[in-house]
């Protein structure tokens, strides 16, 4: 019997049809969940067809967030939902573009690697395109390749040949193909249909790439007679048509495709013994969804991106992560940093939760000017009202500011990126980055080592005194008044192993202040919630139940005091008897 390490690596390639944010991201991460709870070890590329090199420079209104790896790749969203559901870390070698390989061939052929030949779609990109794929996935048992884009696509050419030549050389038994598609409900006909479907695969097949599997994208879960049909005009068997239809979490996801056997059917189509899947982790993850013991807490999230909520998207899962651990359900009001420029923090709050308020606030990361008071008013807010304050990347720099101009007396204090000339710049620019031109150059990116002060918040949630986290930033907080701002009552707990960079800020006095220079939502996982965020949502459910509680009390002294007023002046007055039990009660009173 072959050793495991002998086996040849299998590839499951998922494409997508119909339209596009289908889910096949999410589709893919659940495959890769499923297997690795089997017992296999499982990786995952995501193959994207736009020319960008890499999405670092895109916005985030058209591409969503920029997810990064410890290496310091800028990669595409989905390779989040691989994190969030795979246990294997993900690098530089797990995204890469068009722009990325033609960039690359075309690199090699300014050397002359060529030898003068006419350089082709065919076999140079292809060629490029494969041996990223094959790097990526050494040592995996599965590799998971998603197709960026929708079957049909001109972009997407090069990559689906790709994949067709990958069957020809691996062999049949070691590639899969599964396909995502769309099969829409008709309200009026009160019927779904399966033509989109059809057609999709159809158009698929002329490519040469004949799916196995296909995954269905539903509303509501499909009758067994559109299963049936989209076999029969597919040409894929019965129990290969699986129905993800849609769920109240994404984290219920696994179950539902598990429960639709797609595991089982990839299993048996690669040829692949495994032992039972292990799912009770999901199962506990979604009870805690569907029936919190502590129920929910609220949380504000000031940003400039909240039009495309999915610009936050590792965020957003990273607080919900938070819930998980602390047996509560996290909502999450998104806030227009903008709207609060307009007019003031506790009207938009009160204005976007019916007068209910929130039990946190929260201040993302982003880039340039736009909104950036808002976000200051923010942090103001919660610092003068004891609110749980979270501030990541931007956020720390907007604390900062904040705290220089209320606490510190530097009424113009602010940031390098909005006012280069001002004179109190308390973030700015690293001498080493001020030479860099190029968009991204001058960035921090990747995973670098904090050292944390022991009397924290931050170690009391680490347990350690000594972390590593993911950084996307390109300005710094300014050592020139560091020791002003400490004087002030600003507590640094965390800093670069040298002591040069400051990468955690506190407020000692206040219940729950912390913000931090790194980005701790892409090392957060729902079986493993990062304890960063696993302290805040506790923060927050803290000042909940405290209001909560003044609430209770407010509103009992405020029945004791319209109880006990006494009538005005001249109004008559009413005594009212009790009536007396019986005749002999009434003698004895």
């Amino acid at each position: 019997m072959d050793s495991l390490e002998s086996r040849p690596t299998k590839y499951i390639f998922v494409t997508g049809g119909v339209v596009s944010s289908i889910g096949k991201g999410l589709t893919t991460a659940c495959i890769g969940s499923l297997l690795e709870s089997r017992g296999l070890r499982v990786t995952a590329v995501k193959l994207d067809p736009y020319i960008n090199v890499d999405p670092g420079t895109m916005s985030p209104f058209q591409h969503g967030e920029v997810f990064v790896t410890d290496d310091g790749a800028e990669t595409d969203l989905d390779l989040g939902h691989y994190a969030r559901f795979i246990g294997t870390s993900m690098s530089k070698l797990n995204n890469f573009t068009s722009g990325k390989v033609y960039e690359t061939v075309i690199a090699n052929e300014r050397r002359g690697d060529y030898l003068g030949g006419t350089v082709q779609v065919i076999p140079h990109i292809t060629d490029e395109i494969k041996r990223r794929v094959y790097l990526a996935s050494k040592g995996y048992d599965i590799c998971l390749v998603e197709i960026g884009g929708t079957v049909g696509d001109i972009e997407s050419l090069p990559f689906l040949e790709a994949i067709r030549q990958m069957r020809a050389e691996m062999g049949a038994d070691n590639c899969l193909y599964i396909h995502v598609t769309l099969v829409p409900y008709i309200a009026a006909a009160s019927e779904a249909k399966t033509k989109p479907t059809q057609h999709s695969v159809k158009e698929l097949t002329g490519y040469g790439i004949v799916p196995s599997i296909i995954v269905c994208r539903s509303e509501r879960p499909l009758e067994k007679s559109i299963k049936k049909k989209i076999s029969l005009f597919c040409n894929v068997d019965e129990k290969s048509v699986i129905n993800a239809s849609d769920v109240g979490t994404i984290y219920e996801l696994p179950l539902l495709l598990h429960r639709e056997g797609l595991d089982e059917r990839i299993v048996e189509k690669l040829h692949i013994w495994t032992g039972a899947p292990d799912l009770s982790k999901w199962e506990r993850i979604v009870d805690t969804l569907k029936n919190p013991h502590r129920g929910q807490v609220t949380l504000a999230m000031v940003g400039k991106y909240v039009d495309l909520t999915e610009s936050y998207k590792s965020l957003s899962e990273a607080l919900h992560h938070g819930g998980f651990a602390n047996d509560c359900v996290v909502k999450v009001v998104y806030i227009d940093s903008e709207e609060i420029e307009k007019s003031s923090v506790e009207e938009i709050i009160g204005r976007e939760t019916d007068g209910r308020g929130v039990d946190a606030f929260i201040i993302p990361g982003g880039f340039g000017s736009r909104g950036h008071e808002g976000k200051v008013m923010a942090a103001k807010y919660a610092r003068e009202n004891d609110i749980p304050f979270f501030g990541i990347c931007l956020g720390l720099q907007m604390a900062t500011i904040e705290f220089a101009r209320s606490r510190a007396g530097f009424r113009d204090a602010t940031s390098a990126e909005f006012h280069p000339e001002a004179e109190h710049l308390v973030i700015d620019l690293m001498e080493s980055q001020r030479a860099v031109r190029e968009k991204g150059g001058s960035m921090r990116l990747g995973a670098y080592p904090c050292i944390l002060v022991k009397d924290s918040k931050a170690f009391e949630a680490y347990g350690t005194s000594t972390i590593s986290e993911r950084h996307r930033h390109r300005f710094e907080f300014n050592n020139d008044y560091r020791e002003t701002l400490e004087a002030a009552g600003l507590l640094i707990s965390g800093t670069s192993p040298n002591n040069d960079l400051v990468e955690i800020v506190e407020l000692p006095n206040h219940p729950w202040f912390v913000a931090v220079q790194f980005h701790p939502e892409f090392k957060s996982t729902p079986r493993v919630p990062h304890p960063l965020f696993r302290s805040f949502i506790k923060a927050a459910l803290e000042y909940r139940d405290a209001r909560s509680q003044q609430h209770a009390t407010s509103t009992k002294e405020a029945k004791v005091i319209e109880f006990s007023k006494k009538p005005e002046e001249g109004a008559p007055t009413t005594t009212k008897k009790t009536p007396a039990k019986n005749k002999k009660d009434s003698v004895k009173k």
